[in-house]
């Protein structure tokens, strides 16, 4: 009796044996993706006047924000110490944000909005631009926002320290701050990063490091300078997935740098940090202008009440902002200005937020 077997045959028998794997392992048939893109409508002017706001946003017609961020326009004159971020946060409907009880407060978030505004000097150069990160994922099919605020900062030249968790079994993939009210001038969230709710990170008042994986958490940092409002609010946001993605198929990675300065008055400085092909891809980013080393200790502001952030966006490896419509940037850059008096000891710093589907969770 023969024992060779038909070419057809066989061809005909692997391909049973293919469907019936299929079948039996259902996430062996298809990889898991993540793809973003970005979207920006452009600037929005203002604030013109002193001691105003004015918002703006982004919209996601396809996906899900994952994260997003702002870039002020400033001018080049000395009015330009006045104009600050205000907040960067996502929102159920483009114009209202998140600001009632603390916990999960949305689902399923596809606004990104951004608030801008101004101290004691403002001018008609003033704007504000707002970067929606969309997420498509065949893993990440829903998202949640977790929202924690704290009253404060209150008192001169001082900060205060919120953070947002997420539940457990999800996924951290993005985040958001945001200050009010807007007719304090020298009030601004001086920083927006990810964290760990554990004892090695305080609970959120040590950011996460570079290299390190699977944040859980979102801080964000309220500042002031000389003012004073005792119904001052700080606001952080965390956007994390759902509990139904096995965390098994998914982990994320930081990226991190900072760098010194800006350290004289009426002067600029941007840091860049970027995901690689082996950290998957950027969901998104966070930045902050602080007193430096705040992966290794508790955050603390500059000594100055003037510095704050002009910008927390996705970017080419040079600190460009990328243009609307950019698919899957690899980078984020944080900008950051020193405001009218000379601030020692200022340090920017940046954070990459990066989603790998393709190996499990590594925390």
């Amino acid at each position: 009796m023969s024992t060779t077997i038909r070419r057809d045959s066989a061809a005909g028998k692997a391909l049973i044996l293919a469907a019936l794997l299929t079948v039996a392992v259902p996430g062996a048939a298809y990889a898991k993706t993540a793809d973003v893109t970005v979207v920006t409508p452009g600037a929005t002017m203002g604030p013109a006047t002193p001691f105003t706001g004015v918002s703006s946003h982004a919209d996601c017609p396809d996906g899900l924000v994952s994260g997003g961020g702002a870039d002020q326009t400033i001018g080049n004159d000395e009015m330009s110490n006045g104009n600050h971020v205000m907040g960067m946060v996502p929102s159920a409907d483009g114009a209202t944000a998140y600001t009632d009880a603390p916990g999960i407060v949305g689902t399923d978030a596809t606004h990104w909005m951004t608030f801008g505004g101004s101290g004691s000097r403002s001018s008609d150069a003033f704007s504000t631009t707002p970067y929606a990160i969309c997420l498509n994922s065949n893993l990440i099919r829903h998202t949640q926002v977790v929202m924690n605020k704290a009253q404060g900062p209150s008192v001169g030249l001082s900060s205060k320290l919120v953070t947002a968790t997420c539940p457990a079994g999800t996924v951290l993939i993005g985040g958001g701050a945001r200050t009010t009210p807007a007719g304090v001038g020298s009030l601004k969230p001086i920083a927006g990063f990810p964290t760990f709710d554990d004892a090695e990170h305080h609970y959120g008042s040590i950011a996460a490091g570079d290299g390190e994986r699977d944040p859980d958490s979102w801080t964000a940092v309220g500042g002031i300078g000389g003012g004073r409002g005792a119904d001052n609010m700080t606001y952080a946001y965390a956007i994390c997935s759902t509990d139904d993605i096995g965390l098994e198929h998914v982990s994320t990675t930081v990226r991190f740098t900072e760098v010194d300065g800006p350290n004289t008055a009426s002067t600029g400085q941007t840091a860049t940090a970027g995901c690689s092909r082996e950290d998957g891809q950027l969901v998104s980013g966070g930045a902050a202008i602080s007193g430096g080393n705040v992966t290794t200790t508790d955050f603390g502001k500059a000594t100055s009440g003037g510095p704050h952030l002009n910008g927390s966006f996705p970017s080419d490896a040079a600190g460009t902002p990328v243009g609307d419509g950019a698919t899957n940037p690899s980078y984020w850059t944080a900008a950051t200005h020193s405001g009218g008096s000379p601030s020692q000891g200022s340090y920017s710093d940046v954070w990459a937020l990066c989603l790998d589907v393709r190996h499990g969770h590594k925390h």
